[in-house]
């Protein structure tokens, strides 16, 4: 399943993974195999595949030279890595919501192939919901987008982010409320159109 990569049986874990790349630096390759191609699909979907090959591999080498003091505790390296992946996204916070509000206003976006086959009913829906992810303050839509499209849990964004897991569910209970505003969609909904995932509204 994406965005849930485990170890092979037998095989280290990532904290070990990471431990044992300390002595030996080319072991690191191994949690790039294991989780590069899901940072990509995320980074790909919030700035499209022009950024995504570049902060893919800036990610990795931040948590390459930072690896000394990753918490050994954290058995799985995914919110970390996608803790990185985020502040690297919110550096190119005014492109991304650039690119949404394009989206919103015409309905043609490269970004938008990223995360959804081309149609006029899929544009249709894409239009409001890109609006509502621009309208959301970085914070919130960080949280949103790590529970939506990264698959996290809540706990894992709070680890990701280095926020409150009461601040976690704040955030994306917000965030989902503006999403619903934005569709049209009733509180009591409780299943989406394919092209959002149902944590969005729930």
């Amino acid at each position: 399943m994406p965005g849930r990569r485990t170890p092979p049986p037998g095989g280290p874990d990532d904290a070990e993974l990471i431990t044992r790349s300390l002595d030996d630096p080319e072991l690191f390759a191994g949690l790039y195999d294991r989780h590069a191609a899901d940072i990509h699909r995320y980074t790909a979907r919030r700035l499209g595949e022009g950024a995504a090959d570049d902060i893919t591999a800036e990610v990795f080498l931040v948590a390459f030279r930072t690896r000394a003091r990753y918490d050994s505790a954290h058995r799985l390296a995914r919110p970390w890595l996608y803790g990185i992946a985020a502040n690297l996204i919110g550096k190119h916070r005014r492109s991304e919501v650039r690119a949404l509000k394009a989206l919103a206003r015409t309905g043609e976006d490269p970004v938008a192939a990223s995360w959804s086959e081309r149609s006029d009913d899929r544009i249709a829906v894409q239009a409001p919901l890109a609006g509502a992810l621009a309208a959301l303050s970085p914070g919130d839509r960080h949280v949103l987008l790590l529970v939506a499209w990264a698959d996290l849990g809540y706990q894992e964004v709070a680890e990701a982010l280095g926020i409150p897991l009461g601040t976690v569910r704040s955030r994306l209970n917000r965030a989902r409320r503006k999403v619903r505003e934005a569709l049209c969609i009733d509180p009591a909904f409780t299943s989406a159109p394919q092209e959002l995932n149902p944590s969005w509204t729930k």
